[in-house]
């Protein structure tokens, strides 16, 4: 079984966040009130939640700004610490910037966009950067990390494409790499699921896009790897759509298996729908 390898994403980023800010430019003032699927926020929310990432993404990763960096108390608290720090520190932003006008956020995304992705370009990409915890990584060769911050970037548009019903980025360019980012997360969730070394589950995307993937257990725990000829313990079949809405949890869990299907070892298949690719 060959493991899912490295994914370049450096080259698309200008590309999805021109789309963003079309797609903000052509908003009404009731569409950036709208509410989205991330509770309590609208579009205009999580426009200015996208200006805080790239913000904080130059600060510590182009600047050497430390201040108020995440720093857990002990590895065993290392998840929960953080996703309570991620939602404190993204509440409090969007609280303290709700005075912005969207003229100023869609100026701010411009400006963050064209920073953000000189910084993009002048990583090394297979250097160690910081660790994608969904993941269950505390250090991460920089092209995963990136493609973690473009599945941020591409899912956080697709909510406020949602929300004002607007066509989402489904071009298989800018999905694809979505998809083979977030399905990384699928191992993390089996961490704790027991089966034989070799055992396999199968992961078939339909509609959208049309992907199949393996999980396999290894002797050092789960991998997702390229799809092969091993028989699978269990087949998962899933829409495309519903595949990035459960790893960014935009549906409740049993939504989305009701509209999945599981062949094989119940048991196996069913963790499938525990992974969340992200942190809060």
């Amino acid at each position: 079984m060959q493991p899912l390898g490295p994914i370049d994403v450096v080259p698309l980023f200008p590309e999805e966040r021109a789309a963003l800010l079309d797609l903000l430019r052509s908003l009404g003032a009731e569409q950036w009130a709208t509410p989205t699927v991330c509770p309590g926020w609208s579009v205009k929310d999580i426009a200015s939640h996208l200006v805080a990432d790239d913000f904080g993404r130059l600060g510590w990763q182009r600047d050497g700004h430390s201040e108020n960096r995440f720093r857990p108390t002990s590895p065993e608290a290392f998840e929960e610490e953080l996703r309570v720090f991620v939602n404190q520190i993204n509440n409090s932003w969007v609280d303290a910037t709700r005075r912005l006008s969207p003229r100023i956020l869609i100026d701010l995304l411009e400006w963050t966009g064209r920073e953000t992705q000189s910084l993009f370009e002048s990583l090394d990409t297979h250097g160690m950067g910081l660790g994608v915890a969904w993941a269950g990584e505390r250090e991460s060769a920089n092209w995963f990390d990136l493609a973690r911050e473009y599945t941020e970037r591409w899912h956080h548009q697709a909510q406020m494409r949602d929300a004002v019903g607007a066509p989402l980025l489904y071009e298989e360019r800018l999905f694809g790499p979505v998809i083979d980012t977030k399905v990384r997360a699928i191992p993390h969730a089996l961490s704790d699921r027991q089966a034989a070394v070799g055992a396999t589950i199968r992961v078939r995307l339909t509609g959208q896009l049309e992907r199949t993937y393996d999980i396999v257990c290894r002797d050092s725990g789960w991998q997702a790897c390229v799809a092969g000829e091993r028989e699978p313990a269990a087949i998962v079949t899933m829409d495309a759509d519903m595949a990035w809405r459960l790893l960014t949890r935009n549906l409740p869990r049993a939504t989305i298996v009701e509209r999945c299907a599981i062949d094989g070892d119940a048991r196996l298949g069913e963790a499938v729908f525990d992974s969340f690719a992200l942190v809060a």
